[in-house]
C-alpha cells in the first residue's frame, strides 16, 4: 500500500529582492504553514497588519512583487518501498522545488497538482528540502509580454500566468497576489504499482444505473495485475498485463436509488471502491462517494428565440441559483466547516444550483462533497475570465493539463451538471473593444470551442458542456442576447434601475445582481474610520467596483432618501440591495417557463467590501438572503407589471399540480379593502401561469396609500402602487415582545401601522447569533416571529433598539418628521 508522510511541519518562508522591506530582510526565515501562503505566514510572525483591515491591502503590494522561499527538513527511514516521490497538490505559482541541492521539478501553474520522482534522492534521516518562489507579479508581467498583450479585466495582466484570476485583484476582492504551497504536500512511497488516477463516470444507461471506471496505474513490477471495482455489493475486474498500465472497469448496478437534485428527490451517493492488486495481495485501494444520475442542456429554437433547459434524470430543474466565488482570498483557510456553513446558507436561501466562477479555482473535493449531500447542482467553470487568453505555448499545454486533470477530479462528484468554458469572454470578444489590441492574435476560441469539448466528451460525457457564459449556440451570433440561451444582464446595476430588469425576457440568466455593504459589524471590525463616512478612506478602499459608490447613490434616490445618518446610509443600501435582487429574480420567475432560471451574483464574498455578496466575507447573512428565500419559494406569487396591466404570476417548483385559490386584495394602508378578486388557476409541477389582474384590484385611488395584497394559504405577495418614498409611509407602530429558548430568543413584533420589509439585524446584538427571517411586511394588527439561534445575553431592549429592528419606514417617515 502506498505510505504518505504529510510534510505540515518545520517549514520556514524568507522573501527575496530589493522590495521586500529592511525589516521583513531583518526577521530573516519566519515559521511557515502547510498548506499556507506568504501572507498568512508573515502575518502570523507579526510582520504585516491584516490585510482585510483598512487600507493594508494597499501597502501591501510589495508582497507580490518579490520572492520568496520555503525550507523544511523532512526525516525519512527506508520503508521497502522502490518509489519515492515528493507530492504537492497546489504550488502557487511559479516555483522550482530542490531537494537535497537537485532541482526536481519546475511549476507554473496554481491549479495543477505535482508529483516529482525523487527515488533515490531521499536520504535516510534528514533532508533539505527547497520550494523557491518567483515573483507572480514580475512573472505575468513577463508572460504577458513573451505571449503578446491581450485584453483583461482590472490591473494585472492575469490572463498571462495560470493563476487564480482574482488573486490579482477584481471589483469585488483585494489584490493580494501571494505565493505559496497552498494545498497539502507529501511524500509518497510505494512498491509494486499503485493507482495513479480512476475516472469515473456514474450514470443511467438504459434505465440501469452504471459506472465506468478508468483505472490508470503506475508500475515498478512487470507482473500481472488486477484491478476490480465494487459498488452495493456487485463487481468488475480486469487484468492488467504486465506491458499495460491502464483498464476499464464497467459494471451495471441495477436497483440502485438514483442522485436527484434539491426539491427532486433523495442525493444519494454509493461508496464505489476501487483497488489493485497482484496474487492476491493488495497493492493500493480508493474509496468514492458516486451517484447514478444523468444530465441534460436543451437549446432549441422557438418563436422566443433560442430556450434553454436544464434536464436532470429526464426532468426540467427550473434553476435557482447563485454565483460562488473563492470564500477566501486566500482560499487554503476555507474549512470543511466553513464550506459547510455557507451551503447552509445556500439552502436557506432556496438555492438548487452554484455557478463556480471562472476567475477563482476548480473548487475542492469538501466543497463537491457538501454539494453531493444536500443535492446542490453545481456549474463550474473553467478558469478563464473576462480577458482574451493566447493559444500558443506555453500557456496551452497548461491550460490542457490543469483542466484535464480537473475533470478527471470533479467526475466523479453527482453534483456537477455542467462544465463551462469561460466566463464573459465570448462576450468581451464581440462587444468589449478587443479587435484593435487582439490585432490578429489568438483570444481563446479553441479552448472553448475544441479542448475544453474534447475533454468533456473523453472524460465526463455524463457532464453537460457550454463554450461559455453567456452564450448563443451559433458563434456567430450575439453571445448576450437575453432571448438566446443565456445572458448576463449587467446593464441594469451598471447603467439603468432595478425596474429595468423588466425591459428584458431572458430565457436564463446566469449572471445579474445588485450591490450593498457587508453586516455592519463585519464593517465595523475591517474599517475603523474615524468619522466613518460612506465616502471614509476605508469604505473607499473596501469599495472595488469602478463608481461602485456613484452606482449605490444612483440606485438608490429613485425609491428611497438618501440618508446623512451613517447607521441609516448602511440599512437603506442594505435593503435597497435586497430589494433590487428580488425584483430581478421575481420577474424572471414571472416568465416561466420562457425563462428556467437565474444564477445571481453572488451568494458569498472573500473579504469584508461592499459587494453583490448575500453572505458577507465573514459569513453573516445580509438582508439579501431573506430576499432570495422569499424570491426563491417552491410556490411563489408575485404581481408584476407587463405591457401595461398588472398580472399575478403563480410559479409552482414542485412535483405536483397546484390547485391555489388566490384571494388578491387592493387595501388601503390602514388594511381597509377597497376591492377583492379570486383567481382558482391550475399550474401544472415545474412551470407557471399568469391571470390578469381586473382593473378594480389593479388600479389605485391612492397611488401613496394602497397596496395590492395576494394570497394562496401560507403563501402571500405585496404590490405597491408607489416607491417608499412617494408612499405615506409612518414610523413604525410596533410591539416588541421577546422569550427565551433553549438556543436563544424568539421575538414577536406586531405592528400598529403598515410596516414594509421589517427586518431584524441581529449582529448588531450579537456578531455570532443568526435569525430566521427578514424583510417582513405587515399591516395594521399583523404579527410576525423571528426565530434567533444565539445572542443568550441579550435583553428585550436590545430586540427593540432603533438600530436593531429595521423598516424601510424608518428611511421615508423619519426623513419626512427631519
Amino acid at each position: 500500500m502506498t505510505t504518505r508522510i504529510p510534510l505540515t511541519e518545520g517549514w520556514t518562508v524568507e522573501g527575496r529582492g530589493r522590495r521586500v522591506p529592511a525589516a521583513v530582510l531583518a526577521a530573516g526565515a519566519v515559521p511557515a504553514t502547510v498548506p499556507g501562503t506568504v501572507h498568512t505566514d508573515l502575518l502570523a510572525a507579526g510582520l504585516i497588519d491584516d490585510p482585510y483591515v483598512d487600507d493594508n491591502e494597499l501597502r501591501q503590494a510589495w508582497i507580490g512583487g518579490a520572492d520568496w522561499t520555503y525550507r523544511c527538513r523532512p526525516v525519512w527511514r527506508h520503508d521497502g518501498s522502490d518509489r519515492q516521490e515528493l507530492a504537492f497538490d497546489g504550488l502557487d505559482t511559479v516555483a522550482a522545488v530542490v531537494l537535497n541541492g537537485t532541482t526536481v521539478g519546475a511549476t507554473r501553474n496554481m491549479h495543477r497538482r505535482y508529483r516529482f520522482d525523487v527515488t533515490g534522492l531521499l536520504r535516510e534521516g534528514g533532508n533539505d528540502l527547497v520550494v523557491a518562489f518567483s515573483s507572480p507579479v514580475r512573472e505575468a508581467d513577463a508572460a504577458s509580454q513573451a505571449l503578446g498583450q491581450r485584453p483583461h479585466a482590472n490591473h494585472h495582466p492575469y490572463n498571462a500566468i495560470r493563476k487564480m484570476a482574482c488573486g490579482f485583484g477584481w471589483d469585488w476582492g483585494p489584490d493580494t497576489a501571494t505565493s505559496g504551497i497552498w494545498r497539502p504536500a507529501r511524500i509518497e512511497t510505494w512498491a509494486g504499482a499503485r493507482i495513479r488516477e480512476a475516472r469515473v463516470v456514474a450514470t443511467v444507461v438504459d434505465a440501469v444505473p452504471a459506472v465506468s471506471v478508468g483505472v490508470e496505474i503506475d508500475r515498478s513490477t512487470e507482473v500481472p495485475l488486477v484491478a476490480r471495482v465494487r459498488v452495493r455489493g456487485r463487481e468488475a475486474s480486469a487484468v492488467i498485463p504486465a506491458d499495460a498500465t491502464s483498464a476499464v472497469l464497467r459494471l451495471d448496478v441495477p436497483g440502485a436509488d438514483l442522485w436527484w437534485p434539491r426539491g427532486h428527490g433523495s442525493p444519494t451517493t454509493h461508496e464505489l471502491t476501487v483497488e489493485l492488486s497482484t496474487g492476491g495481495r493488495l497493492l493500493d485501494r480508493g474509496t468514492h462517494r458516486i451517484g447514478f444520475r444523468t444530465v441534460e442542456v436543451h437549446t432549441e429554437p422557438d418563436g422566443d428565440g433560442v430556450g434553454f433547459e436544464l434536464r436532470v434524470n429526464g426532468g426540467r430543474v427550473l434553476v435557482r441559483g447563485a454565483n460562488w466565488i473563492p470564500d477566501d482570498a486566500f482560499p487554503h483557510r476555507v474549512t470543511p466547516g466553513r464550506y459547510a456553513h455557507r451551503l447552509d446558507h445556500a439552502e436557506f436561501a432556496g438555492v438548487n444550483l452554484l455557478r463556480v466562477w471562472g476567475g477563482g479555482i476548480h473548487e475542492s473535493d469538501d466543497f463537491y462533497d457538501e454539494c453531493d449531500r444536500r443535492g446542490i447542482l453545481v456549474w463550474q467553470d473553467f478558469l478563464l475570465a473576462c480577458a482574451a487568453y493566447a493559444e500558443e505555448e506555453p500557456l496551452w499545454s497548461e491550460v490542457e493539463a490543469e483542466s484535464r486533470e480537473a475533470v478527471i477530479r470533479l467526475a466523479r462528484h453527482p453534483s456537477l451538471a455542467i462544465l463551462n468554458g469561460n466566463n464573459e469572454n465570448l462576450w468581451g470578444r464581440q462587444d468589449w473593444g478587443w479587435g484593435a489590441v487582439l490585432d490578429g492574435r489568438s483570444w481563446g476560441a479553441r479552448y472553448y470551442y475544441e479542448l475544453f469539448p474534447a475533454i468533456v466528451a473523453e472524460l465526463a460525457p455524463h457532464v453537460a458542456y457550454l463554450p461559455g457564459s453567456p452564450y448563443s449556440p451559433e458563434p456567430g451570433d450575439p453571445q448576450n442576447d437575453p432571448a438566446t440561451a443565456t445572458t448576463h444582464l449587467w446593464d441594469v446595476w451598471n447603467e439603468k434601475d432595478y425596474p429595468r430588469y423588466r425591459d428584458h425576457r431572458p430565457r436564463f440568466v446566469a449572471e445579474f445582481g445588485w450591490q450593498g455593504p457587508p453586516t455592519w459589524t463585519t464593517l465595523t471590525e475591517a474599517v475603523s474610520d474615524d468619522p466613518l463616512t460612506p465616502e471614509s478612506p476605508g469604505m473607499i478602499a473596501h469599495q472595488k467596483a469602478v463608481r461602485g459608490h456613484d452606482k449605490l447613490t444612483a440606485g438608490l434616490v429613485a425609491h428611497l432618501p438618501l440618508p446623512s445618518d451613517m447607521g441609516d446610509w448602511h440599512w437603506a443600501m442594505s435593503l435597497n440591495q435586497a430589494v433590487a435582487v428580488r425584483t430581478g429574480i421575481e420577474w424572471f420567475r414571472s416568465l416561466t417557463p420562457l425563462c428556467t432560471g437565474s444564477i445571481v451574483w453572488q451568494l458569498n464574498d472573500c473579504w469584508p467590501v461592499t459587494s453583490w455578496a448575500a453572505v458577507d466575507g465573514a459569513g453573516r447573512a445580509k438582508p439579501l438572503l431573506f430576499a432570495l428565500r422569499q424570491a426563491h419559494a417552491e410556490r411563489l406569487l408575485t404581481i408584476q407589471p407587463d405591457d401595461g396591466r398588472l398580472v399575478l404570476a403563480l410559479v409552482n417548483d414542485t412535483a405536483d399540480p397546484w390547485a391555489a385559490e388566490v384571494i388578491v386584495e387592493r387595501l388601503t394602508f390602514a388594511g381597509e379593502l377597497r376591492a377583492r378578486q379570486v383567481a382558482r388557476p391550475a399550474v401544472g409541477a415545474r412551470t407557471g401561469h399568469r391571470v390578469v389582474l381586473d382593473d378594480a384590484v389593479a388600479v389605485a385611488e391612492s397611488r401613496g396609500h394602497e397596496l395590492i395584497r395576494a394570497r394562496s394559504g401560507d403563501t402571500t405577495a405585496h404590490w405597491f402602487f408607489a416607491e417608499y418614498r412617494d408612499c405615506g409611509l409612518e414610523p413604525a407602530a410596533l410591539t416588541v415582545t421577546a422569550t427565551r429558548s433553549a438556543a436563544g430568543w424568539t421575538v414577536d413584533v406586531t405592528a400598529g401601522a403598515l410596516v414594509r420589509d421589517l427586518t431584524l439585524l441581529i449582529d448588531r446584538v450579537d456578531p455570532s447569533a443568526s435569525v430566521d427571517d427578514g424583510l417582513v411586511t405587515l399591516l395594521p394588527g399583523q404579527s410576525t416571529r423571528f426565530t434567533v439561534i444565539g445572542a443568550v445575553d441579550a435583553t428585550l431592549a436590545d430586540f427593540r433598539a432603533p438600530a436593531v429592528l429595521r423598516s424601510a419606514n424608518d428611511l421615508v417617515a423619519n426623513r419626512r418628521r427631519a
